[in-house]
């Protein structure tokens, strides 16, 4: 028994389930615990240091992992896409820019191709360069993302993908912590998740046990779209995209004053706070990368509990439950 959709044979996989590539949390023990466990797991390129990707695909020993890279910073260090399809991963996936100028080089290496999309408009861009796979975003997710909702946005990607390229597979993320996003999913007429915040709060994941902490105690209210973070971390992130992190104490001194953040004598003040308390681990006084699944987080476990668990749950709801859902059977 088992989940299986074109996704599984697609990218070759036991669950479809994808780890979401997050910057600084998703390195190679993370990636590879999933891709043990029959998804795949992505390493996060973030913001392109070449010598922590090797050490994270290192760390990812044998086992088959992808990457993800934030389009528009690789296009500072293109060299990077090159490095890491030198370790022949099964996919890469792109987010947040204009696929069009590594494409290419990425079919042409053997990798499947995931755009991730946040509009109609990014679909037919990922349309237009061979996707293989689209990850339709919605902005209850962690981290960077826009203003549409997975509910809506993952339907009508799937109209749009069933007439426009009908042989390309279509995840859906954003807010999916647990077997009923899964089932959700798929029942919207995705073929798989990609899950962020679940796997942030996992045992692998290169995250402080104190912003685990701040996340546990947290609900989904708990959490904003914001720019204090990128303009803290000195990072010009382009329109129209926004991050979602906690409401921290941090957040709650600068939003909604983010010109006065942005002027240079506090600036760097509040750049050093925000790096300090982020590597000591003072949730109050940074960001915390989770999303509106905070408040379906209830513990920290290995990546594997967490994979299975979730496609057990999404099973039998799609099984028993469903079943007792339609009169008379």
């Amino acid at each position: 028994m088992g989940l299986h959709t074109r996704l599984n044979d697609l990218l070759d996989i036991e669950h479809p389930i994808i780890s979401a590539p997050m910057a600084f949390a998703a390195g190679g023990a993370l990636a590879a615990a999933v891709s043990s466990a029959g998804g795949l797991g992505l390493i996060g390129g973030g913001y392109g240091d070449a010598q922590w990707l090797e050490r994270e695909f290192a760390a990812a020993g044998n086992a088959r992992v992808g990457c993800g890279f934030i389009t528009w910073s690789l296009a500072k260090r293109p060299a990077l896409l090159d490095q890491v399809l030198a370790h022949a991963p099964p996919a890469v996936m792109l987010s947040f820019g204009s696929p069009v100028p590594f494409a290419p080089r990425i079919k042409d290496a053997g990798a499947k191709l995931i755009c991730q999309i946040q509009s109609l408009e990014h679909a037919r861009q990922a349309v237009g360069v061979g996707a293989d796979v689209v990850v339709a975003q919605g902005a209850e997710a962690g981290g960077h993302g826009h203003a549409r909702a997975t509910f809506t946005l993952v339907p009508e990607v799937v109209d749009y993908l069933a007439g426009a390229a009908p042989k390309t597979a279509l995840v859906a993320a954003g807010g999916v912590a647990d077997g009923r996003g899964l089932a959700a999913a798929l029942m919207l007429g995705a073929e798989g998740v990609l899950i962020g915040s679940r796997f942030w709060a996992s045992a692998e994941a290169l995250v402080h046990p104190a912003f685990h902490k701040a996340a546990l105690a947290a609900d989904g209210d708990a959490s904003i779209r914001t720019t204090v973070v990128d303009l803290a971390r000195n990072i010009d992130w382009p329109a129209p995209f926004t991050a979602r992190v906690l409401n921290t104490r941090f957040i709650q001194d600068w939003h909604g004053r983010e010109d006065e953040l942005a002027a240079p004598e506090v600036a760097d003040r509040e750049m050093r706070r925000y790096v300090q308390a982020m590597q000591d681990g003072d949730a109050d006084n940074t960001g915390v990368w989770v999303g509106e699944a905070a408040g379906l987080i209830n513990d920290v476990r290995s990546a594997r509990e967490l994979l299975h668990g979730i496609a057990r749950d999404a099973e039998a709801l799609l099984g028993d439950k469903a079943r007792r859902l339609v009169r008379g059977t």
